[in-house]
């Protein structure tokens, strides 16, 4: 019962993440300055969550928070750095991060519905922004693929944290996170009330409440179904921009959408039809 509950949270979490893009575009500032705005948020927000418990701090909490305050941050220097659909499909490399990884670190051996997943995923986020991505901008690319490997640790290392409180890191991650744009977000100009109301959501709710269900959801489903079953988040972004902005999407678009859908609530099946992946002794 736990692991389809787990399931589903993954589902709504990708969801919660999915509002980034139209909450960022309602905000006057610069990426980092947002990045930083809501991470102070988002860290506000999770510690009235936890509270009043004092926070764990163990190396791999400490790990684990570097690795969610890096790819937070690098997801924004890349999107800064190269285009938009490169950042994205860049971070969506972290399957394969966690595939590689996690067999070694978790025990969690991927399987053939794991690959064939990974292999949709990425075919279909290459398609969904195939008239956007750009063979230069190499730092930028670089830093984008840095933060996919950043993404994919941060699933395995909450994921080993699955017997203790995983929320402690991400908690430790967005004051991090926070604290390394703050320059930014002091140079930031003043915002009006529907400035702030986004700025609060998105910290909140887009970033706070996701990472909230998704620390308790990666407790009862393996690091691969983590990465793999909220991969809706990068199509489901747009669509939400193009409800409220009328942005819309070519067919190339339409046809790497369904590709990654597909992908999605194939694998989230797989893993609703069996029990999860265990960890065993090295």
């Amino acid at each position: 019962m736990q692991h389809r509950n787990a399931v589903l949270t993954l589902f709504l979490t990708a969801l919660l993440w999915s509002l980034g893009g139209l909450l960022i575009k309602s905000i006057p500032w610069t990426p980092l300055a947002v990045a930083g705005g809501r991470s102070f948020f988002a860290a506000a927000f999770l510690l009235l969550m936890v509270r009043p418990r004092r926070l764990t701090l163990t190396p791999l909490t400490l790990a684990t928070a570097v690795c969610h305050a890096g790819c937070t941050v690098c997801l924004v220097v890349a999107t800064k750095l190269t285009t938009a659909a490169n950042a994205i499909l860049l971070q969506y490399t972290s399957p394969v991060w966690v595939a590689l990884f996690g067999a070694w670190i978790l025990r969690e051996k991927p399987g053939r519905a794991d690959w064939i997943a990974i292999a949709a995923t990425l075919g279909g986020v290459s398609l969904f922004f195939a008239g956007q991505l750009s063979a230069g901008h190499l730092w930028g690319n670089a830093v984008g693929l840095a933060s996919g490997v950043f993404f994919g640790f941060v699933a395995i290392l909450l994921r080993k944290q699955k017997d203790a409180a995983p929320v402690d890191s991400i908690i430790l991650g967005t004051l991090l996170a926070g604290i390394v744009c703050a320059p930014a977000l002091a140079a930031a100009p003043a915002l009006d009330t529907r400035g702030w109301l986004a700025l609060a959501l998105l910290g909140t709710v887009q970033l706070g409440l996701s990472y909230f269900l998704y620390a308790w959801a990666i407790r009862h489903v393996s690091a691969l179904e983590a990465v793999l079953i909220p991969v809706l988040e990068p199509i489901l972004n747009p669509v939400w921009v193009m409800l409220a902005l009328g942005e819309k999407p070519g067919p190339w678009a339409m046809l790497g959408g369904a590709m990654v859908l597909g992908a999605s609530v194939s694998r989230a099946w797989v893993a609703l039809a069996k029990p999860p992946a265990r960890m065993t002794a090295p």
